[in-house]
């Protein structure tokens, strides 16, 4: 069984920031290391979308995909640590956001 979540998280609004983000998620510039820890989460597909400086992700994770087992994993990969330090250059908090979250989980409000 699939499940599938959305998150959304801002680019700093720096069109030469966004351009250089955008570079670093074409297939040839995401890290192997990030591709391995993505798939061995439990997360089957991945996608992100952009409109002016906000981000919108769809993420289709399996039964072994657990929020809490990728955190953990994430922080004890020096690799996934640097990734995400150099996103977070790029990366701002959404106005709502508390503490260090980022990408904010998004509520399923309509299905058809």
């Amino acid at each position: 069984m699939t499940i599938r979540h959305c998150f959304a998280l801002d680019l700093k609004d720096t069109p030469e920031l966004i351009a250089e983000y955008k570079r670093f998620h074409r297939p040839d510039g995401v890290w192997p290391e990030i591709i391995e820890s993505i798939k061995g989460a439990g997360i089957e597909q991945l996608e992100i979308y952009l409109i002016a400086n906000r981000l919108f992700m769809i993420m289709d994770v399996n039964e072994k995909f657990s929020f809490a087992a990728k955190e953990k994993a994430d922080l004890n990969n020096e690799k996934v640590v640097a990734w995400e330090e150099l996103m977070w250059t790029f990366q701002q908090k959404l106005p709502w956001a508390k503490g260090n979250e980022k990408w904010l989980l998004m509520e399923n409000i309509f299905t058809l």
